[in-house]
């Protein structure tokens, strides 16, 4: 892998190796932009078949960071670390901790967060050694369990999206089949069983399907039938590449809005899906609540102040349609525009910045 090459054509800022020999930390933090602020991402533990594939891991999901944040609407970049090794029996204290001195080395440019594999007590002990994590214990002011707030936010880019599919936001008798029904996806149905949508589950946990039958009233279906059931809206909240060439032609909803990261297998697929006339709210977008709930912590948590935060995630779903409207191209690309021109903005602002700085100096 040519690392420089690679960082040059997508723009990344920061590539940092992280090794204790005595723990066994081999962490790698990407840093992609932090045009808007300092970068926010999560620690992801995996056991990568090789160096280059953990590498190439970091620097795609900081860039995603960097998009996912920015849409958002939050004043961060986008980072993200991966650290090699396997999350079951590899783990101890002196990893994190040897690995929260390495983020409070880069002084505060990267901000970490719980992912894949790492938990919120291995956000503690990267506590021990830094102020720039979240998602840390509520003890220690964090704001806890994200699932409800990002059910929330994706509950309001669902009605978001359904006003542009039905001309009207209320969700009261449509027919939601929801993929999935793990703790965002339970507490989505929350919100939708509360507004007397009709919903229709699946999920491999038969526990949590058989508990949105018995409190929301919901159908069960097996998961491969979820696709093709007749229904206005399509949640995919559990698995990535779901609308895929197999599954497409069977949809009949109207609306795709889920929690699920990574729902298009393929970038073809959201073009399909557009030509078709499917609205579709770009999971990056949707579901962006519990980022936003985590960055609420830098400024000393208050739920209050998240939630109005997360709220505008309705908004934001509406601009992506408008910009897909304005440019004529489908929502998934919508979503990419709305946050490069944020970014863009500020560039250009901090430039004109600097600019009138030097002409002041100049004349002097």
């Amino acid at each position: 892998m040519e690392i420089f090459t690679y960082l040059e054509k997508y723009d990344y800022e920061q590539l940092v190796f992280c090794q204790d020999k005595q723990s066994g930390l081999k962490a790698i933090i990407a840093i992609h932009d932090t045009t808007l602020g300092p970068a926010l991402g999560g620690t992801r533990m995996w056991t990568y078949s090789s160096e280059e594939a953990a590498i190439e891991d970091a620097l795609r999901l900081a860039k995603g960071m960097t998009y996912k944040n920015a849409a958002a609407g939050l004043n961060l970049g986008g980072g993200k670390t991966v650290i090699i090794g396997d999350p079951r029996k590899d783990k101890n204290e002196e990893m994190f901790r040897a690995f929260g001195r390495y983020i409070q080395g880069l002084n505060g440019r990267y901000i970490t967060a719980e992912d894949v594999g790492t938990t919120v007590a291995d956000m503690d002990l990267i506590h021990e050694e830094t102020d720039y994590v979240t998602g840390i214990s509520p003890a220690f002011g964090s704001s806890g369990n994200p699932s409800p707030v990002t059910a929330y936010g994706v509950y309001r880019g669902m009605k978001a999206a359904a006003k542009q599919a039905f001309g009207t936001d209320e969700l009261e008798g449509k027919v939601i089949a929801v993929q999935g029904v793990g703790n965002v996806a339970y507490n989505l149905c929350r919100y939708l069983h509360e507004e007397g949508a009709q919903l229709i589950v699946t999920d491999i946990n038969k526990e949590a399907v058989q508990r949105a039958v018995e409190e929301f009233g919901a159908k069960a279906v097996d998961p491969d039938e979820i696709y093709g059931v007749e229904c206005d809206i399509y949640a995919p909240c559990a698995l990535g590449a779901v609308v895929n060439d197999e599954t497409i032609p069977q949809l009949k909803a109207k609306v795709i809005a889920g929690a699920a990261n990574n729902q298009l297998k393929d970038t073809k697929h959201g073009d399909i899906i557009h030509e078709l006339g499917i609205a579709y709210a770009p999971d990056y977008v949707i579901n962006a609540g519990g980022v936003i709930n985590v960055a609420d912590e830098l400024y000393g948590y208050n739920q209050e102040r998240a939630l109005k935060k997360v709220d505008q995630i309705y908004a934001n779903i509406e601009k992506v349609f408008d910009i897909a409207k304005r440019d004529r191209i489908p929502t998934y690309l919508a979503a990419d525009r709305m946050a490069e021109e944020r970014i863009e903005r500020m560039r250009n602002s901090r430039s004109q910045f600097l600019q009138n700085g030097h002409h002041i100096l100049s004349r002097r």
